[in-house]
């Protein structure tokens, strides 16, 4: 067998073989190839993944700490209510008195650079009876006993732990129509408005924080300043004659410059707070105004004769005699009782000093209970 399958073997060996093969042209199509990365995202990507809940919480935790909020809102008044065999027999008188009260506080900081923003608004009305003697009847009235609001902002940067350099704007007017009484409370009655009068103060200078807790003081000085009357009201100017200090009867504004100051304080006390005292002083003095003022008399006599003179001759109000501008000073006093988290009693005590608008010194002074809601952001 083995000897048959090499005699096989060496036959194919001796054979000869031959084969013949063709190959076609062939010409290939060739494109150009781009490659596109379809992953990219557009918040970048370092070496870290990217948690966008995280980035989020991270910004309003750098929010919080920039930005300090106090939102304050009251509701306070009282009721009084008798029936007519009580009143015949006692005497009394039906009484309602409601008043709102709202105060905002901002403050934000960003390295040496802070603004504070506040806004104040007090808001209220009384209903007593009036008797009228004529007709022989009596009838419950309205009567607005608060109506106030302010708005200020102070940008400043600090120039060292205390100190600090900025200004300080203020902007206050009232809501609604102001009446001489209960009983006169006609269009000829009006004695004040919206804008009429409104006040805007406006300061340039230093400021000086106390460092200590207990003693919360913070002192604006301000050589370069501006006071602002309106009484934009052509009816209560003119006809009705509330004028508040503003002698031109064409002109609705009027304007000084001085220098000014202003003392703040709020501070709290007891564990739970249940007490704090806010007060602001706020003096200025026009003398840039004083200085360009003309026709001025020191001597109060001589101003009388001067001025008695002026009204003989024709009352030309670029002639009209002038004493020297006097100091303004305004100061607040806020004191709030906390009996309860939302019971609250608050006293009020405004002192008011302008001679443009009145020789004497002006006070009010309000007692009030109620509701009141107080939100923190800390």
């Amino acid at each position: 067998m083995k000897k048959l399958l090499l005699s096989f073997a060496l036959l194919g060996a001796a054979m000869h073989a031959e084969a013949q093969f063709s190959v076609d042209h062939v010409e290939a199509h060739v494109d150009d190839v781009s490659f596109r990365d379809t992953l990219k995202t557009k918040e970048s990507v370092d070496a870290e993944y990217f948690n966008l809940a995280r980035y989020k919480a991270e910004r309003a935790a750098i929010r919080k700490e920039r930005n300090n909020l106090e939102i304050s809102a009251g509701v306070q008044g009282s009721l009084t209510s008798y029936n007519d065999p009580w009143i015949k027999t006692s005497g009394g008188d039906n009484a309602i008195a409601l008043t709102a009260v709202f105060d905002l506080k901002h403050t934000f900081k960003k390295n040496k650079f802070s603004i504070d923003t506040r806004a104040i608004a007090k808001f209220g009305y009384n209903r007593m009876k009036v008797e009228n003697k004529a007709e022989n009847t009596s009838e419950g009235v309205w009567f607005k006993n608060q109506d106030e609001f302010e708005i200020s902002t102070a940008p400043k940067f600090n120039m060292s732990k205390n100190w600090s350099y900025g200004t300080i704007a203020k902007f206050r007017s009232q809501f609604v129509n102001g009446y001489k009484s209960r009983t006169e409370q006609k269009k000829e009655h009006r004695k004040s408005s919206f804008m009429t009068p409104g006040y805007l103060d406006v300061s340039l200078g230093v400021t000086y924080t106390c460092p200590k807790p207990k003693w919360p003081i913070v002192v604006n000085l301000s050589p370069i300043a501006l006071n602002a009357t309106f009484a934009e009201n052509d009816l209560i100017r003119r006809d009705n004659g509330y004028a508040y200090g503003i002698e031109d009867p064409d002109k609705t504004a009027k304007y000084e410059g001085g220098s000014s100051i202003q003392v703040d304080f709020d501070r709290k006390f007891g564990k739970t707070e249940f007490l704090r005292y806010r007060t602001m002083i706020y003096a200025f003095y026009g003398w840039i105004s004083d200085i360009g003022l003309s026709n001025k008399y020191s001597n109060y006599t001589r101003y009388r004769e001067a001025y008695a003179q002026w009204e003989e001759t024709g009352k030309n109000i670029k002639e009209q005699p002038r004493l020297p501008v006097h100091p303004i000073v305004r100061w607040t006093n806020t004191i709030d009782i906390k009996a309860t988290k939302y019971l609250t009693t608050q006293i009020n005590f405004e002192l008011y000093y302008n001679r443009a608008q009145h020789v004497d010194v002006m006070t009010k002074t309000l007692l009030s209970v109620g509701l009141t809601y107080t939100f923190k952001n800390k």
